[in-house]
């Protein structure tokens, strides 16, 4: 007789008749359809659905979990600020954390499913611009399953970064629809939203006890709504929030303009205020554009801030014992503002007296910096800022006097030291140092690698470094291993958990190093170049349903992946490319391993120069492949819309990981962990966490070229002079001579013109002072691979060591020497 499944059972079970049983009714009771007529989509809501109602019972725990541990002083909630997220997408990893990977798979497959067609459907939420987003998830899912409680909170973008598509070898942006078929993800909570001021004016009074206070009049009102998200740890049960604001107008329908037939009248407060989280990154080259992303960095640190202390209040806490309940890390200068909302949050709102309010703030606010290019520290042209946040610039300001009082207490008489650390930069305009303020209201300011955070306290925040030396801590980046080796990679998880069994998916950081003593055993490492050659076979499928190019998987899969930018050099990837050519066309019969080079990556919209590069790319890619006298040796393709999806695809693909920025610019990188974590070897440059890398997985097994930091400085200090590589180098003058003469642009001599003129002339990133270096490097790289032991060998070495760029180890050294707190 067939068991009879409960309701409870339909909704929580974990066998696969329960899960078919739900799949079947959320179709039907969701979905309004049934297996006969539900489109794809329809399929995918409904596993979702039934994947989310497992784990809602233990998310709600998890949210009263917060509430509750505020009690125990050793346990504070950790509130992550950060104006992107890029969690990819949820299904497969929630199956993956869930344990349900298998028993879903075995249900879809009784009712005839294809669960990977349901994994493709998902549309994935772009709601940060790259890397910053990203680790801000990969950290969400570290504190779940470290069970550190946890909230992190951002921008419900409706519209998130750019699709990307290629016509004619240039980049065409595409607006970015992720929401249009629904996300059942998401809980939207009306019931906690939060008021937000912008614009207007201040007004100063004495109250009846003559203190005195300043009121906010402001201009315009706009209404922030949560949209939560449960994260889940792995195999543990434990759940955070990924909790994202969306504005609303507070009234969004003006009936009396309706009804005397001004109808847009009527509406326009709704739009204007949509408009705030309508798109990541409005263009900034306008005045609207600017006015806008302030708008957005302030909503939603706003709403958070102001949610939190409505958490602490829930349990009859006192506003003074704030600081003692909830950290809170800034990540990067996005969310700096805080440091001013919070101050007028417990002075205005709360009637705090200033310096306990200054204590509460200190202690609570952390920074992460993650840039080491000036220009990319924010600043605010002080008129703009005043007219859209009047009450925080007189905040600002008294902060700033302060501030600098102690300064000047402390070095008399030093005014460069005094302008340097000012947060009014007082040059023409005056601007709004968003850095100094993070830095002078935090706890605590990290860097994100080794090298990163030395150079911070030398070249980027000196004085400050001076002044508290203490405050400067590193963490060297991570990412989680469940969604970049298991769920992006099962064959290599399948080999890894058959050797030294399933501890290393939760505890990778202790474990992994165990396949080690395999490296030299010949079945693991055939079984390990089986897996890698699947995984290439996959991609290689992929892109040509994408692309309609060919590979060949025994060639080297070269890759390059990442934001498309100068200072990351796919350029100088394309110079040594255009080399390998040269050495074909010259020597047909030159003993050089068959290369497939991929590139991915998104330019900026109003970033000409990189979308030049992505043009160059595919017009040497055009030539190289076309021609038949190669016979395929060489492969050029970009591959279209570079995702967190793609990158399942390509990660376990690589063979060589390029991480080839110029010394000093790269502040950490986490591409270049992906790429390790999955078996590819590195050929990089001294910057970011690359040399962390170095350092773990030895010289030996990682391919070193270029200058360092310190040489990249000395050199420009001397008057580094780009043509003198130019003309001293024949083969390097070949290369750029070929692009300059039109022979990868059908003859046309002006288009690449402004990319070979800022080498020749400018060259900021030292691409040709590096070139040689790299080339050399290359064919060391070359004559490696074809040594297949040795390879494996490598690959497998740099694996084992990658224990400590686990986002897992970040997150512990976080909550252990910042956040001051006890794991659970």
């Amino acid at each position: 007789m067939k068991k009879t499944i409960g309701s409870d059972e339909i909704r929580i079970g974990r066998s696969a008749e329960a899960i078919a049983k739900a799949f079947l009714d959320n179709l039907y009771y969701l979905q309004g359809c049934t297996l006969m007529n539900a489109s794809r989509n329809d399929l995918y809501m409904a596993l979702s659905y039934t994947v989310r109602d497992r784990m809602l019972a233990s998310w709600r725990h998890g949210i009263q979990d917060i509430v509750e541990s505020n009690i125990n002083l050793d346990n504070k909630t950790v509130c992550y600020l950060s104006a992107e997220f890029l969690p990819g997408p949820h299904l497969a990893n929630n199956l993956v954390c869930l344990g349900l990977y298998e028993e879903t798979r075995k249900a879809m497959e009784h009712l005839a499913v294809d669960l990977d067609e349901m994994l493709a459907q998902e549309e994935e939420p772009g709601l940060g611009n790259g890397g910053l987003g990203r680790l801000a998830s990969c950290f969400i899912d570290s504190l779940a399953t470290l069970n550190i409680h946890a909230i992190g909170y951002g921008i419900r973008y409706e519209f998130g970064i750019f699709d990307q598509e290629i016509h004619n070898g240039w980049q065409v942006e595409i607006t970015d629809k992720w929401l249009r078929f629904g996300n059942p993800w998401e809980i939207e909570k009306p019931e906690l939203c939060q008021k937000v001021f912008l614009g207007g004016h201040t007004e100063s009074y004495y109250d009846d006890k003559k203190r005195y206070c300043v009121k906010w009049i402001p201009a315009r009102v706009v209404k922030g709504i949560p949209c939560d998200t449960p994260i889940i740890g792995y195999d543990n049960n434990n759940y955070n929030t990924m909790r994202l604001w969306k504005a609303e107008a507070i009234e969004s329908f003006d009936f009396q303009d309706f009804n005397v037939g001004d109808y847009y009248a009527a509406v326009e407060e709704k739009v204007s205020s949509e408009t705030i989280t309508k798109v990541l990154y409005p263009n900034d080259e306008t005045e609207s554009g600017k006015q806008l992303r302030l708008i957005q960095q302030y909503f939603f640190v706003c709403c958070s801030l102001k949610d939190m202390i409505r958490l602490h209040f829930s349990q009859n806490e006192e506003i003074e014992s704030f600081h003692q309940h909830f950290t809170i890390q800034m990540n990067d200068t996005h969310p700096s503002i805080a440091v001013a909302e919070l101050m007028r949050l417990l002075v205005d709102d709360y009637q705090m007296n200033w310096d306990k309010a200054w204590n509460i703030t200190r202690n609570t606010l952390n920074y992460t910096n993650h840039t080491l290019l000036p220009e990319a520290l924010e600043k605010w042209r002080l008129d703009l800022f005043e007219s859209l946040l009047p009450r925080h610039l007189e905040i600002i300001y008294e902060i700033n006097k302060r501030f600098l009082q102690d300064v000047q207490e402390k070095y008399p008489g030093d005014t460069g030291k005094l302008e340097r650390m000012s947060i009014i930069d007082e040059s023409p305009g005056k601007y709004i140092r968003m850095a100094n303020l993070a830095c002078i209201g935090s706890h605590n300011i990290n860097g994100v690698a080794a090298l990163h955070t030395d150079l911070l306290k030398k070249i980027l925040l000196p004085d400050f470094y001076q002044l508290w030396p203490d405050k400067f801590q590193n963490v060297t980046n991570g990412v989680t291993p469940r969604r970049w080796i298991q769920v992006s990679n099962q064959g290599l998880t399948s080999l890894i958990t058959e050797y030294i069994g399933s501890r290393w998916l939760k505890e990778f950081h202790l474990h992994i190093s165990d396949i080690e003593k395999y490296k030299k055993d010949p079945e693991f490492c055939e079984k390990w170049r089986k897996v890698k050659k699947q995984n290439k076979t996959i991609l290689a499928s992929w892109i040509k349903n994408k692309t309609g190019i060919d590979l060949n998987t025994e060639s080297m899969f070269d890759i390059q992946v990442k934001r498309i930018h100068e200072y990351k050099r796919q350029h100088l990837n394309v110079l040594h490319i255009i080399s390998l050519y040269n050495q074909l066309k010259d020597d047909p019969g030159i003993k050089l391993p068959a290369r497939t080079f991929l590139f991915g990556g998104k330019a900026a919209p109003n970033y000409y120069m990189a979308k030049l590069i992505i043009k160059l790319i595919n017009a040497v890619g055009d030539v190289i492949n076309n021609d038949k006298t190669i016979n395929d040796r060489i492969k050029v393709v970009f591959i279209p819309n570079f995702n967190i999806q793609n990158g399942h695809f390509i990660y376990p693909a690589a063979d060589l990981s390029e991480q080839i920025s110029m010394a000093g610019k790269e502040a950490s990188g986490t591409g270049n962990m992906k790429f390790s974590m999955n078996g590819a070897l590195t050929i990089g440059t001294m910057d970011g966490a690359n040399v962390e890398i170095r350092e773990q997985v030895g010289a030996e097994n990682f391919f070193l070229f270029g200058l360092n930091s310190s040489e990249v400085f000395t050199l420009k200090s001397q008057g580094y002079d780009p043509r003198y590589y130019y003309e001293s180098n024949p083969m390097l003058k070949r290369i750029i001579d070929q692009i300059s003469s039109g022979v990868f642009s059908g003859g046309d001599t002006r288009l690449f013109r402004p990319l070979v003129d800022s080498l020749l002339y400018h060259d900021e990133y030292m691409l040709l002072a590096d070139f040689q270096s790299y080339a050399d490097c290359q064919h060391k790289v070359g004559e490696t691979f074809l040594d297949a032991e040795k390879w494996t060998v490598m690959s497998i070495t740099n694996v084992a060591r990658m224990g400590m760029f686990s986002s897992d180890c970040s997150i512990m050294e976080y909550a252990k020497n910042i956040w001051k707190i006890r794991r659970i």
